[in-house]
């Protein structure tokens, strides 16, 4: 006959409550945690429920993420690609030297084992995997165009634009 002013008779008062939930290494976006006892109130009198969080990961501007993998690009030049090189590169976990084998092509990819993301069950860390984007320089000096052109003729394995009989035929 007389409900209550603050629950209208309902038995239930809504409240505001901050929590602090520990986010586990490894989720993705998508990945639910669950607060026990954190979500509705039971009905009449009944335990509390859960409370399930929905992950949402922000995107990198360097690292993409694969699974558990972590891909990234690093642009060189023909000559590290060609000669062979030591770079520093970025990880999760810091800076970290490699070393561009002789003769990278195009997209060619290395792996750093163990450099990705630990796996949210607890299976290890994924490898970080670095593709490399070999850059072409669009303005050249006298110079560097006379040495490109000596390499040119000295290159023996030089591709040769075949006709598609010829390919057929080889």
């Amino acid at each position: 006959k007389n409900p209550c002013g603050t629950c209208k008779g309902k038995g239930l008062i809504k409240v505001k409550k901050k929590l602090t939930a520990k986010i586990p290494p490894g989720v993705d976006t998508g990945s639910r945690l669950r607060l026990e006892g954190e979500g509705e109130a039971g009905v009449r009198g009944g335990s509390k429920g859960d409370l399930y969080i929905r992950m949402n990961v922000k995107p990198h501007e360097f690292f993409h993420r694969d699974g558990d993998n972590i891909l990234c690009q690093i642009p060189i030049s023909f000559p590290q690609a060609a000669l062979g090189d030591e770079i520093e590169v970025s990880t999760l976990n810091g800076p970290k030297k490699i070393r561009i084998p002789k003769g990278t092509q195009p997209n060619e990819t290395i792996k750093l084992k163990g450099e990705g993301i630990e796996n949210v069950r607890g299976y290890g860390k994924g490898d970080q995997i670095i593709q490399f984007l070999i850059q072409t320089p669009t303005s050249l000096s006298e110079k560097q165009e006379e040495l490109l052109r000596e390499f040119g003729k000295l290159d023996k394995d030089q591709v040769e634009d075949k006709g598609f009989f010829a390919k057929f035929k080889n």
